[in-house]
């Protein structure tokens, strides 16, 4: 990685979501997270303070090292053991079938170059009766900003280091062998919609 990836960009990001929006949004994709979990793109930790008691166990896994100490210091201060380990999503995880109560991503689906075979395998590791908890931005139902969204997709790309803005993630989920249990869709109040379209849901296996 280059040092804007490595230093610059992973600051930028820690500080535009650390604040109460994005606080907010955390705690309600995560409200009914339990038992073992399993999140895919930990990126900066901003996760960790809001799972709620239910919650027993954390293993994360990110490609990235940014911010190690940061990073650290969070996880440190984690009410629930954590497990780091990095990872590419993309690739088999290196966890048993049906390993997982519960599967979580945030703003993670949007970077992940193989992100089908990765859904597959977030459902390959999840429990038959276990939950996949998301919230994540994508591609907007209304065509006249998702066309503003591809073209505007090959500089996001560049400048927020593989970041999508135009992926339909309800789509994306549900071919990889999940079923939709609830999904809202809405934009973030004093954001471009572009940026802004968001999809917070739960899924459960499709067996």
């Amino acid at each position: 990685m280059g040092f804007y990836s490595r230093q610059v960009f992973p600051r930028l990001m820690d500080w535009l979501l650390d604040n109460r929006v994005f606080s907010g949004e955390r705690r309600r994709a995560l409200e009914f997270a339990r038992g073992d979990v399993l999140e895919v793109g930990f990126g900066t930790g901003l996760n960790l303070p809001h799972y709620p008691s239910a919650v027993e166990r954390l293993t994360v896994i990110d490609p990235n090292s940014a911010l190690a100490n940061r990073v650290a210091r969070r996880i440190s201060e984690a009410r629930m053991p954590v497990e780091q380990l990095q990872l590419d999503a993309s690739g088999r995880l290196p966890f048993e079938a049906a390993s997982f109560d519960t599967i979580v991503t945030t703003l993670t689906l949007c970077s992940i170059d193989e992100v089908n075979a990765a859904l597959r395998e977030m459902r390959r590791v999840l429990r038959p009766d276990g939950r996949y908890l998301f919230l994540e931005h994508g591609r907007s139902d209304d065509p006249r900003v998702a066309r503003r969204q591809d073209r505007f997709n090959p500089v996001q790309k560049v400048f927020a280091c593989g970041c999508n803005l135009n992926r339909p993630i309800g789509d994306l989920i549900r071919d990889s062998g999940f079923a939709i249990i609830g999904l809202d869709r809405y934009v973030l109040p004093d954001t471009p919609r572009i940026t802004g379209e968001m999809y917070r849901g739960i899924a459960g296996r499709n067996d």
